[in-house]
């Protein structure tokens, strides 16, 4: 049994996500921790709200609330929204928690210990017309490089440079559209990353079977333009966590708050504090600190594109800047976007479906399964209705619902409501079961390696396998001719179908538990013998015959989601 720390993205907390982002970060690191959870492994998943930074203060004043009280009202809305889906968090925690508080101001402390952090007065954007000081992300215009009209103040989306405010052309505040901005004096703290790109550089080299995805960016800000950049790490913000060097006050810095991309990464390590401040573990240090067991722990985090550099760079940074024995990123698993229906996804515009939207018109299962099968994982990818409807109706209804569905249903009217005897154990050639372990083992090993469109198509496949397999016995015209023996084919399908639903379990955890439960056995052993897992479910075992797994969704439903979705959510 190993050992294995997984991370998600953290969700930001002014409002609700859309399917893009579940996609990105969250849903793909619940199905791998599912899956090694299966597998017998030990597992340590966790993530948590991003609360810091000036879209939450906006988005509270909006709202007509205090920062705190908002943020710990659409905590709680994401929490109940990641149960909604199934995400199998050890712990939800929050960047605004105390222990993120003392242990951003602990590194802050032992970075300018070690000569890694600097102060620089500067001159920022500040908007007249808003009273403040404009944080980067609130500063847009067009890109100098690549022309994108739509670039921020820190870096562009679209060809991800690195940017300073001044370097837009066309700059604005987000907040209010001002454009007459103007540049004031400020004194900040910034990390020296760049006395660290070696030391990055070097250790980005030792990291095994990254995705193209992630190092490619890794490099590119590494030696785009002079090389890899300091960075601040402070702003002149009310909501945040304090500048301290550790418990003491940092002279100059009164009134400042920590970055958000500062202070984010490191709630990773303080989620962990908090599970066990919840009772829900006994020991962190043996998942983050190597000078207390965590050397033998597989840290694997998934996230999009556009958080690569703050995790291949920024973070690891500061977790070798510390010069402290913290755990680092062992595998990074990042994700390009989503896009909807012949466009992007809009949380400003409402275009797209929202994860409390998409609950509302079907199971989370429905969701799970589309999205992980077309999961962005070399390029970009795109949600339309005709492929949603398409991969809902195919998979889900018409390969493994309809499987469980006519096994049930036939054993239900010719044997009973309970596993028949008689016939062979196992009906079917050593080639075919051959096959079958083949397909399963494929599965697994596109599972271990994370890639998990891949692992989508070899679960199809398996499922496939026993949609072919009744076809050829028909046991329902055997069964005129033979009871016997097609009792034997009939107690072999529903064996599979048991092992249809511990293996899908990671994919779709509400359908598995529901096909297991009605087979009444909740057992969820991996199959690691597969001859043994098929014959399972004895003669005489009782089973209900479950309801309708999947719906079909119609042309009309499809069209009418199309239209609700295409602009301004309510």
């Amino acid at each position: 049994m190993a050992r294995h720390l997984i991370t998600s993205a953290l969700p930001y907390i002014n409002g609700i996500k859309h399917l893009g982002n579940l996609v990105g970060s969250q849903l793909p690191a619940d199905l791998y921790a599912r899956y090694l959870r299966a597998r017998g492994h030990e597992v340590l998943f966790l993530c948590a709200t991003d609360e810091h930074g000036t879209p939450a203060e906006i988005a509270a004043k909006k709202a007509g609330k205090s920062v705190a009280d908002y943020c710990a009202e659409l905590h709680q809305v994401q929490a109940e929204l990641a149960r909604g889906y199934g995400l199998s968090f050890d712990h939800y925690g929050r960047s605004s928690s105390k222990e993120n508080h003392a242990l951003t101001q602990h590194f802050a402390g032992v970075l300018a210990e070690q000569g890694l952090i600097r102060e620089v007065t500067e001159t920022q954007m500040y908007s007249p017309q808003d009273g403040r000081f404009l944080p980067d992300r609130y500063i847009e215009g067009t890109c100098p490089n690549c022309g994108f009209e739509s670039a921020r103040g820190d870096q562009c989306d679209n060809c991800t440079k690195q940017l300073d405010p001044v370097d837009l052309i066309d700059a604005h505040s987000t907040i209010s559209g001002a454009t007459d901005l103007e540049m004031r004096e400020t004194t900040h703290l910034y990390l020296r990353q760049s006395a660290m790109k070696d030391e990055l550089e070097q250790w980005i080299d030792t990291r095994e079977g990254w995705p193209v995805l992630t190092t490619s960016i890794a490099k590119k800000w590494l030696n785009d333009g002079d090389g890899l950049r300091d960075r601040g790490i402070t702003r002149d913000l009310d909501w945040g966590i304090p500048v301290k060097k550790g418990t003491e006050d940092w002279p100059g810095m009164e009134g400042k708050v920590f970055y958000v991309w500062f202070d984010a990464p490191i709630e990773y390590i303080a989620c962990a504090q908090e599970w066990v401040e919840a009772g829900k573990g006994d020991d962190w240090k043996k998942w983050w600190r190597t000078d207390k067991g965590a050397d033998d722990v597989t840290y694997t985090q998934f996230m999009g594109k556009d958080n690569v550099p703050f995790h291949t760079l920024s973070f690891p940074a500061t977790i070798l800047g510390s010069r402290e024995p913290w755990k680092l990123v062992d595998y990074i698993k990042s994700f390009n976007y989503l896009n909807y229906d012949g466009g992007q996804f809009s949380t400003s515009r409402g275009r797209g479906v929202f994860m409390d939207q998409a609950l509302e018109i079907l199971p989370a299962d429905y969701w799970r399964w589309w999205l992980l099968s077309h999961v962005p994982e070399t390029a970009d990818s795109e949600f339309t209705w005709e492929s949603f409807q398409s991969g809902v109706n195919k998979d889900l209804a018409d390969v493994l619902g309809n499987f469980v569905s006519r096994v049930t249903k036939f054993c239900r009217s010719k044997f009973g409501e309970a596993v028949p005897s008689g016939g062979e154990d196992l009906p079917v050639s050593q080639e075919d079961l051959d096959d079958l372990v083949e397909k399963i083992r494929t599965y697994e090993k596109h599972m271990d390696a994370i890639e998990i469109r891949r692992a989508a198509a070899a679960l199809r496949s398996i499922w496939v396998w026993g949609n072919e397999y009744l076809q050829e016995a028909a046991p329902w015209a055997t069964y005129k001719e033979d009871p016997d023996k097609a009792a034997g084919q009939i107690r072999f399908a529903l064996n599979l179908a048991h092992l249809y639903g511990v293996l899908s379990s990671p994919f779709i955890p509400n359908a598995s538990l529901e096909i297991r439960g009605a087979l009444n056995s909740l057992d969820d052993s991996w199959p690691t013998d597969v001859p043994a897992a098929l014959t399972m479910l004895r003669p005489s075992h009782a089973f209900e015959v479950p309801e309708n797994l999947f719906t079909k969704i119609t042309d009309d439903q499809r069209d009418e989601w199309q239209a609700r979705f295409a602009g301004k959510r309510d």
